[in-house]
């Protein structure tokens, strides 16, 4: 089997993102939000997706695609026999009157590179999941497509009549188009055009010279960064776990899921990672997202909420071909509904820094006390409750080891924070709970082979349980920690130091891809316990399981290289970032040479 990756990069700006392929085309948008109905979804349907693509009258060409260095503005360079030309994507972003500018405005720039090419652009979006395709209805500068309630534009300096026939024409000079949902641009198309791509251009890379790295694989950590800034909704501070929707985990396994929501579970390796970077403002909004989800009977939370905080987001299959014909196509997700408990200790955990960092003031702690409380009695709670576990088994309940750690962690959190507070109540009742997890803990060990399980009464080896070692559960004791990573090693470990999440039956059958974030786990497992050199060596490998831009997806077929799963996954980025700050923190000495 040939090797499969994602050929396609995206632009965002904090309100959208689209991803467009080598070939030019806009495969997927979604607007207004990341998680709305799509106006191009190519990617998960060809026929009925509609197209927006920029191709040679020839037929045949060849292409490029890079990125403006350190910005999310993107460059496909289509070469044919005799001509080139350049398409420049970008999504505006830029301060504007003390705020973010963000418009629901797609930029595509094309310009000649060499000979006469001549191009033809054609523009099919759509709307009820791909049922309709809108009727394009030419104004004077601008075509509208009708159909639906908000008023979709395409307003270019290309001629419009060639663009509505989908006729071939030369390309002479450089040619804007301006792709709007709800507000047109109303302005010059030119000057307008270039004037945002400037300050869009300086932003990002004003972005990125503000990020506090080590001298380790920056490249490969600030691109990550850059992806992962695009994928927080700006409004509300939500992050999504990926801005797709039913790329198969591998090819025919049916695990096809909606990723376009935001994941408690991913609260504490998200903030870790923004902390590192040394960006606050992202910090803080997610910290707002976090205090403002709203809680279920008993103040339970759940797995998952939209980037709005809304819990209902009921699963449907649609009737969509799929992407290279999986099926099916879901949108909503019904691991809403899941049990999992690990959650409290996760909100918990990341709430820890409005209290042992001074950057923040007084008045932003004081309202979390009654959360904090919340928080603890619901660890009390599901002390002995089974769940869905991190995976989010969907018909198999257990009493997670990883739940217990987060147990554990969130009760360490809320004691330094009680002490902070000087709430007695608090710190002792942190301090009960953190014994009890341990205790919890220890029952999942298996003294044969002396490393801890999936859960307590199961045998299984689960990649999540690497969390003991990089979150410090065991310590100084790295003997412990060792043995531990020796028997993960020793049942999950892939070639290329890819790393299985399990590798029992689940509810789907036998896992057959690995999890790139689990490997980037065992990177900075090897880190904690001074593997270093092997750290290293694992890192470099796992990097080139990357497509042609540097973006992660969330799956890797060990036997092939394939990347499959919703791509890029923000969590992989974060992974791969907090990896490199493990181990670049190591490595970092003072040197004058």
């Amino acid at each position: 089997m040939s090797k499969h990756t994602y050929d396609s990069g995206l632009i965002g700006n904090c309100a959208y993102i689209a991803h467009i392929e080598k070939d030019t085309n806009i495969s997927w948008l979604c607007m207004p939000r990341f998680d709305s109905d799509f106006i191009f979804g190519g990617m998960l349907d060809r026929e009925k997706g509609g197209k927006f693509t920029i191709l040679p009258e020839s037929g045949e060409f060849s292409s490029v695609q890079t990125y403006v260095e350190n910005t999310n503005i993107l460059e496909t360079i289509v070469s044919t026999e005799d001509s080139s030309y350049k398409v420049t994507d970008f999504a505006p972003r830029f301060k504007n009157y003390d705020r973010y500018y963000k418009p629901l405005m797609l930029i595509r720039k094309i310009e000649p590179v060499h000979g006469s090419p001549r191009i033809k652009i054609e523009c099919q979006p759509v709307t009820e999941k791909g049922n309709i395709q809108l009727t394009p209805s030419l104004g004077s500068n601008h075509i509208r497509y009708m159909g639906i309630d908000q008023e979709i534009r395409l307003t270019s300096t290309a001629p419009l009549s060639y663009i509505c026939d989908c006729k071939a024409f030369a390309l002479q000079r450089p040619v804007y188009l301006v792709f709007t949902y709800g507000r047109p641009l109303e302005a010059p198309i030119e000057s307008t055009s270039e004037r945002f791509l400037q300050s869009t251009r300086d932003y990002w890379q004003g972005w990125v010279k503000s990020t506090s790295i080590f001298n380790f694989h920056q490249r490969l950590v600030l691109r990550s960064a850059l992806i992962l800034k695009i994928h927080q909704f700006e409004d509300t501070g939500a992050i999504i776990a990926a801005s797709t929707t039913s790329l198969p985990e591998s090819p025919g396994s049916t695990r096809n899921w909606d990723y376009r929501y935001c994941w408690i579970r991913d609260t504490y390796y998200t903030l870790t990672c923004f902390n590192s970077l040394g960006h606050f403002e992202e910090l803080e909004k997610y910290f707002d997202f976090i205090q403002n989800l709203p809680t279920g009977p008993g103040g339970r939370y759940q797995p998952l909420y939209s980037i709005t905080g809304d819990w209902l987001l009921t699963e449907e299959v649609t009737d969509l071909a799929g992407y290279l014909g999986n099926t099916p196509v879901r949108f909503g997700n019904q691991a809403y509904t899941h049990i999992q408990n690990d959650l409290y200790g996760q909100v918990l955990v990341s709430l820890l820094p409005l209290y042992s960092d001074q950057r923040f003031t007084e008045s932003e702690r004081s309202h979390s006390e009654p959360l904090i409380m919340n928080l603890l009695d619901k660890i009390e709670a599901t002390m002995d409750e089974k769940d869905a576990g991190l995976w989010e088994f969907r018909n198999l309940a257990q009493r997670h080891c990883y739940t217990y750690l987060f147990h554990w962690a969130g009760a360490c959190a809320a004691a330094k924070i009680g002490i902070r507070l000087k709430n007695e109540a608090m710190y002792q009742k942190a301090i009960l709970l953190r014994d009890e997890a341990s205790r919890k803990i220890e029952e999942c060990y298996l003294p044969d082979r002396k490393a801890y399980a999936q859960a307590i009464e199961s045998k299984h080896m689960d990649a999540s349980t690497l969390q003991l070692i990089t979150m410090g559960y065991f310590g100084d004791d790295l003997e412990r920690a060792n043995n531990h990573l020796k028997a993960l090693e020793e049942d999950l470990l892939a070639k290329d130091f890819l790393f299985y999440r399990y590798k029992h039956m689940d509810d789907f059958g036998v896992p057959e891809t690995t999890f790139l974030i689990c490997a980037f786990w065992y990177i900075e497992a090897l880190a904690c316990v001074n593997r270093l050199e092997e750290a290293i060596e694992g890192f470099e490998t796992l990097t080139k399981y990357c497509n042609h831009l540097n973006l992660f997806s969330e799956d890797v077929d060990q036997s092939t290289g394939s990347q499959w799963g919703n791509f890029p996954q923000a969590y992989s980025h974060v992974g791969l970032m907090n990896a490199a700050y493990r181990i670049g923190k190591k490595l970092d000495r003072p040197s004058f040479l």
